[in-house]
């Protein structure tokens, strides 16, 4: 039997805490049919019904979406309002947008929705009851209702609930774009987060991912002023208890290297670490399925034959229903929103405890930097600051090539504070619970990008198998003469040639030559920093100077 719709009534003739009157008080009139809390099964027949998706063999519904297939970071904006003004970090990734016109840019949107079909999602961002949000996802497409209901955090509830109340909205119409000219936006798609009205309007990209990283930004925004350190990692525990966390942008391997049959997965992507320990932001994953293998990935793989799994651009067979995961034709970033509870050994509560290990994941596209290195606490809170890794192709509009950048925090996008808050609260945790630092290289080994090769996944998980077992605690190390560091010389089941970079190059000068170049970014970059960081952070920047003889210390290592 089809699960029961809700029909808006008008507010006058309406209970108090009818439907209708919700959808008044959210500034919503005249909705056509509303759909409140729809399960899984429910979402997928509305998708069919509305031709928004095809289900392909397994179970996974296969959806598109559009012209943007990846984030748009120059559409987002932030409304200068007074309860968040001197806490929000102004600016390339934070954009003011004022109050008069983000009012002006709401009400064109509901008026949009007038007579529109709606699907509702009540749901939550944060597992530790101590830190939970609640959210509620609104918008015109099934399948995106679909997206929240297995990205973020739901109660067993269906239909209308009285009893809930949001502490956040998102406010999600695809099909509605901005006119720059009257709104002020950069183009017709728009990101709008209102800390003061607890809203967030996204509108003009059917790229789901946004309203996942929307609220991302919410929890980025309340976790510290709260004492909570957010970050942009995944997590996982060991048998023994010990807790794991990998920073690092899209695409260079958190949800890859995080997700392992021997230890319990906390999550993918969004972690709060408080004085308790760390906890899941959210419910679901949300993985690039691009060229996904059944050997390297299988947990991962194992979710696209699974009914309740969305995938995003993913190439369909019509007739057959296969998939094809090496298709690219649509993006280089397609995209997998899956329940956690698929990894088959996900956390059920999504919590755990300290972090022994903090894991800086960076996809080197100038291919210098060691595959791992030992970080003092003064070293990752550089690298912590800097953020540097490649853009990868299709993770944003326009990235068609693996670019380097610099990302603070391992994800400036999402920041809404200061840097500066975030690195503060690592190092202090670091100190309290003497968390060991490691910098891992996912990126490129032999050349940079277009002349040497990626680091294949089998080395990396046995160097993060390696590093978390402690295998790597009196192994060897190698002064990097350019970056300081300590890199691991020696690894079981890792040549030791591909642990130093400059042996991998046929041209030893070369390498010198694109390490200095790498060298000056990174300082060029930390300039912005510059006094308002400790002494010990702001020297643990790369040396300025030429490459010299290979520094050739060879000393034991513990955890800094």
């Amino acid at each position: 039997m089809p699960q029961r719709r809700t029909r808006a009534r008008s507010p006058e003739s309406s209970p108090e805490s009818s439907p209708a009157r919700e959808l008044a008080r959210h500034g919503l009139t005249r909705a056509g049919q509303v759909s409140w809390n729809f399960s899984t099964s429910a979402l997928y027949e509305e998708a069919i019904r509305r031709r928004e998706g095809s289900v392909a063999r397994g179970g996974a519904l296969v959806v598109r979406t559009g012209q943007h297939t990846g984030r748009s970071p120059n559409d987002k904006y932030v409304v200068r309002e007074p309860s968040s003004e001197s806490h929000v970090w102004w600016g390339p990734v934070n954009r003011a947008m004022s109050s008069a016109r983000f009012a002006r840019l709401h009400r064109r949107m509901l008026s949009s929705l007038r007579g529109k079909d709606l699907f509702i999602q009540d749901c939550a961002a944060g597992a530790d009851p101590a830190y939970r949000r609640s959210i509620r996802v609104m918008t015109e497409s099934a399948w995106h209702s679909l997206f929240a209901r297995t990205m973020f955090i739901v109660e067993d509830r269906t239909g209308f609930d009285p009893a809930f109340t949001p502490d956040y909205t998102v406010l999600h119409a695809p099909s509605f774009g901005a006119d720059p000219e009257i709104d002020g936006t950069n183009s017709p798609t728009f990101i709008v987060v209102n800390f003061g009205q607890k809203l967030i309007l996204i509108g003009g990209t059917g790229y789901a991912g946004e309203i996942k990283k929307s609220v991302f930004t919410l929890m980025n925004y309340l976790l510290p002023l709260a004492g909570v350190l957010s970050m942009h990692c995944s997590a996982n525990i060991a048998p023994d208890g010990e807790v794991a966390v990998f920073f690092g942008l899209s695409g260079t391997g958190k949800t890859t290297l995080s997700a392992d049959r021997r230890r319990t997965l906390i999550g993918d992507d969004e972690h709060g670490w408080s004085d308790h320990g760390v906890f899941n932001i959210e419910g679901g994953c949300y993985a690039k399925m691009i060229r996904l293998s059944a050997a390297s990935e299988p947990e991962i793989f194992s979710v696209t034959r699974r009914f309740g799994t969305v995938l995003e651009n993913v190439a369909l067979d019509p007739e057959s229903r296969r998939l094809d995961l090496d298709d690219d034709s649509l993006t280089e970033n397609t995209r997998g929103a899956y329940p956690l509870c698929y990894i088959p050994n996900a956390s059920r509560t999504g919590c755990g405890g300290h972090p022994r290990d903090v894991i800086m994941l960076t996809c080197d596209a100038f291919g210098v930097l060691p595959p791992i290195a030992r970080l003092t606490p003064a070293q990752a809170m550089f690298h912590f600051l800097s953020g540097y890794t490649a853009k990868v192709a299709g993770t944003e509009l326009g990235v068609t090539e693996p670019q380097a950048t610099f990302s603070t925090c391992f994800g400036a996008p999402f920041m809404a504070l200061d840097p500066i808050v975030y690195a503060k609260l690592l190092g202090d945790k670091i100190a309290e619970q003497r968390t060991r630092c490691w910098l891992v290289n996912t990126g490129w080994s032999g050349g940079a990008y277009g002349a040497g090769k990626r680091i294949k996944i089998e080395l990396t998980r046995a160097i993060i198998d390696a590093a978390l077992g402690g295998a790597l605690d009196e192994a060897p190390t190698r002064r990097d003469p350019v970056f300081g560091m300590d890199a691991v010389a020696r690894c079981p089941d890792v040549p030791e040639t591909v642990l130093d970079p400059r042996r991998t190059w046929q041209d030893p000068s070369a390498y010198d030559a694109k390490a200095r170049e790498l060298a000056q970014r990174f300082r060029k970059n930390f300039a912005q920093f510059d006094g308002r960081v400790p002494p010990d952070v702001r020297q643990a920047a790369p040396e300025d100077g030429a490459v010299g003889a290979r520094a050739a210390s060879s000393s034991p290592g513990g955890g800094p």
